[in-house]
């Protein structure tokens, strides 16, 4: 795995890339960075050229200005010019997903195909709007560290938390590193994103939905209808996740993504 980076604003992203072939991108949500992706970047390595940003203010890539879904869609457009890429498979975990979405709606030609691990479209409703903004009061009062350690737990589903507690211990003592302002213009970024189950109802390529049976932060049930609006889709269910099926059931996601792609 090699460490790589671009420019952007004057401010250092980061990437770390693996093996060669057709190219996936594989985004990390808020409260985690591409660490929770080096399992599948190993795995998938092997037939694929794998590239896993820290994206803009976590963990080893630094704060720009814009943050906004389309603003991190852009970062990744850089990272494949950067690279060289006529193509990508692009899959975003959770707001990595809202960021997977505004790539599809700005950038369709660049895809072969993408996928939503534990994400969807739809907008924030007024009681997601809330909840937010009480996280962006606690961030101010308590700051980024207390409050990433605060919802940090809810991402684990109650099988990996009572039967993977080393899973759950080894993520809870490297926390992602963020400073308050990051935090809150993600925060920001996600209460402003718009609608996008239209991206899903135009897609012209194969998309791959991933949800965890276990996951507490999005509602499955709703979340799931989404699955049918493309016109062709995988979907699956991590029946023993929560929502990091990526590291609380790798071997049975790194099944899913590579049977997406070979089917690609």
């Amino acid at each position: 795995m090699e460490r790589k980076s671009i420019t952007i604003e004057g401010k250092i992203i980061s990437y770390n890339m693996a093996g060669e072939g057709s190219a996936v991108v594989l985004l990390h949500g808020f409260g985690a960075d591409n660490n929770v992706w080096n399992d599948q970047v190993d795995f998938l390595s092997r037939n694929y050229l794998v590239i896993a940003p820290d994206l803009p203010g976590i963990s080893t890539s630094e704060l720009i200005s814009d943050v906004s879904m389309e603003g991190l869609a852009d970062v990744v457009k850089q990272i494949a010019e950067a690279e060289e890429l006529d193509s990508i498979i692009l899959i975003g975990h959770s707001m990595g997903g809202y960021a997977t979405l505004a790539f599809a709606e700005k950038h369709p030609e660049l895809l072969k195909g993408f996928g939503l691990f534990h994400s969807g479209a739809g907008a924030d409703n007024n009681e997601k709007k809330a909840i937010r903004q009480k996280g962006i009061e606690f961030v101010r009062k308590q700051g980024a560290a207390s409050f990433l350690e605060t919802t940090a737990p809810k991402m684990f589903g109650a099988t990996t938390k009572n039967e993977n507690t080393g899973i759950y211990e080894r993520f809870m003592k490297h926390l992602p590193g963020m400073s308050n302002e990051a935090v809150i213009d993600y925060y920001e970024a996600m209460m402003q994103r718009p609608d996008r189950t239209s991206v899903l109802k135009n897609a012209k390529v194969p998309v791959l939905f991933i949800y965890g049976r276990e996951d507490e932060i999005i509602d499955l049930d709703k979340t799931i209808e989404q699955a049918s609006l493309p016109s062709v889709s995988s979907v699956n269910i991590l029946k023993r996740s929560g929502h990091l099926g990526m590291i609380e059931e790798p071997a049975e996601a790194n099944k899913i993504i590579e049977d997406f792609l070979s089917d690609l």
